[in-house]
């Protein structure tokens, strides 16, 4: 998913977003917890719809047309990127490390374990971020938010787990920014996530908030998550034994692949 600000307000408030979404959810209540995805309790039932009303540009985008059969699934992997552990540096999971200065912002920590439903370690897997800067805006040519670019900040950064399936990352911590799904719209500081099995058709991604931000209740992509216990496995706690000393705070995002439990992925279905 990507919510950088591609479409204009329809003149929408906040308050008739909060309708809508008020209504999807009442809607998914009615069905006795039983969504558009999946029987009631599963973790496809509170999963969002592909064209969740609220967040307006996703009726735009999810599939309207059957899916096109692959014959040869491998013969993808002829022409898509590889990745091994040499391509992969201590530097590209430093995020503040990557240019001649310092970026500006808070320096964040970034850990946790990517696992299975039985909490086994998911060993050698590729975990990419990106995100936008201290100041809410993406280095990205499509960002014209009117908020300042920093030239020692990409917001770019990838890793592998170790055998105990942990990633981590140096960055950091984003901030808010304006994104024109109606009128003044603003989406929660986030981090996106991306996760690729044993082959990059296997390509899983997510998002990562932060604890205890006054966004939360008027973000229509979170919202989009019917489900209280799930939304709640988005976002990160504070780990003050990650917290370097005078050097950076520390968060804990563990990430599930699959079960109950599991954390939520876009286009997941």
């Amino acid at each position: 998913m990507t919510d950088l600000p591609e479409a204009l307000p329809d003149g929408l408030s906040q308050e008739q977003i909060d309708a809508e979404v008020a209504k999807a959810q009442a809607g998914t209540d009615r069905a006795d917890g039983a969504g558009a995805d999946g029987p009631a309790g599963s973790a496809g039932a509170v999963h969002p719809t592909r064209d969740f009303p609220p967040y307006r540009s996703s009726t735009l985008r999810h599939p309207r047309r059957p899916l096109i059969p692959v014959r040869d699934p491998e013969a993808v992997e002829l022409s898509g990127p590889a990745f091994g552990v040499t391509d992969v540096t201590a530097l590209d999971r430093d995020l503040t490390r990557q240019h001649l200065g310092e970026p500006l912002g808070e320096r964040i920590t970034v850990t946790g374990r990517v696992t299975d439903r039985q909490g086994h370690p998911i060993r050698g897997q590729l975990v990419e971020l990106w995100q936008a800067n201290a100041s809410g805006r993406y280095a990205h040519q499509l960002d014209q938010h009117p908020a300042p670019l920093d030239p020692n900040f990409t917001g770019f950064g990838r890793c592998l787990t170790d055998d105990d399936g942990t990633y981590s990352f140096t960055t950091i911590k984003p901030g808010a920014y304006p994104w024109r799904n109606h009128v003044n719209a603003w989406r929660p500081a986030h981090i996106h996530f991306s996760l690729f099995g044993t082959a990059f058709t296997q390509r899983l991604v997510t998002q990562m908030y932060f604890p205890g931000d006054p966004l939360f209740a008027y973000d229509p992509v979170l919202q989009s998550v019917t489900d209280p216990a799930a939304r709640e496995r988005l976002v990160a706690a504070y780990d003050h034994g990650l917290s370097v000393p005078e050097w950076s705070l520390g968060y804990r995002w563990d990430i599930v692949l699959d079960g109950p439990s599991a954390t939520l992925f876009e286009e997941e279905h």
